[in-house]
């Protein structure tokens, strides 16, 4: 499989208005949030060089390039998922590509199921950790150019990150729970005796995006944040079947208060990869 990562960054720094340092993914039902990017520049991924159309309801496919709270940012506006038939190579594309464009912070949310039990819909959870359950990875094969080929993955999701989202979510008066994401292939909802199993494997939340993602941003020494927003309690948890309409309705409601949270977090985070974080 060729690794367009250097072909695509090179299509995006011609077409974007500026570098970003600084990259948001957007999951499920969250794509609101670019609303409130100011000087806006869009690039269908479909545009860029080796990239597939988006194929999933609540998913824009694009990437947004703007200005939050006057931080210059990359939005990526919906992701692949391996669930679509999409290669690992292509779900963590665009994370290389933002790689390899230069971005050396990336946040990353998603829409998930409540596995932990004291999980609401709406709540918003951030990540400390996942179990990758899907029997796939981005870096199988050659080792790709700016990779490690065994990256460390004792803290995925940036500690010194994570602290600074607590601080500015305590300051917004909103409340962050924290847990571990497991990332399953889907595209069914879990059963209740997968669920009562993850629960037993540690996990709090179960999703099917975002570990593929991850560890390809860790190979290339990227640092993560990582939030989901709880759409539904996991099946046999809570009562009624489920459904993706209800994943991104419930998704657009939470989003309101990530976007705030993210509005105030982005700022904060480090101009530099080596630097500290801006308090």
């Amino acid at each position: 499989m060729p690794d367009y990562a250097a072909a695509a960054a090179a299509y995006l720094r011609s077409t974007l208005p500026f570098q970003p340092r600084v990259a948001v993914v957007l999951g499920s039902g969250l794509g609101a949030m670019v609303e409130e990017l100011s000087d806006t520049t869009s690039v269908a991924f479909k545009q860029v060089p080796g990239f597939p159309s988006a194929g999933v309801a609540g998913h824009a496919g694009k990437f947004v390039a703007g200005r939050l709270a006057g931080t210059e940012v990359l939005f990526q506006c919906g992701r692949y998922h391996l669930y679509e038939g999409h290669s690992p190579d292509v779900v963590a594309g665009p994370v290389r590509a933002m790689a390899a464009l230069g971005v050396h912070t990336i946040v990353f949310t998603n829409a998930a199921g409540g596995v932990r039990p004291t999980l609401e819909p709406g709540d918003i959870v951030m990540l400390e950790d996942h179990i990758n359950l899907q029997a796939q990875s981005p870096l199988m094969g050659p080792v790709r150019t700016g990779e490690e080929r065994f990256p460390d993955m004792s803290a995925p999701y940036d500690p010194e990150l994570r602290l600074l989202a607590v601080e500015a979510a305590a300051q917004l008066s909103i409340a962050l729970h924290s847990g571990v994401y497991a990332g399953v292939l889907g595209p069914s909802y879990e059963t209740a005796a997968e669920v009562r199993m993850l629960g037993k494997l540690g996990a709090d939340l179960v999703g099917m995006s975002t570990v593929p993602e991850v560890v390809a941003a860790r190979a290339r020494g990227v640092r993560c944040l990582a939030f989901s927003v709880v759409t539904n309690k996991a099946t046999g948890l809570g009562g009624g079947a489920l459904s993706h309409a209800e994943v991104v309705a419930v998704g657009r409601e939470a989003g309101v208060r990530l976007g705030r949270l993210l509005k105030a977090l982005v700022p904060r985070l480090p101009a530099d990869p080596q630097s500290g974080l801006t308090k």
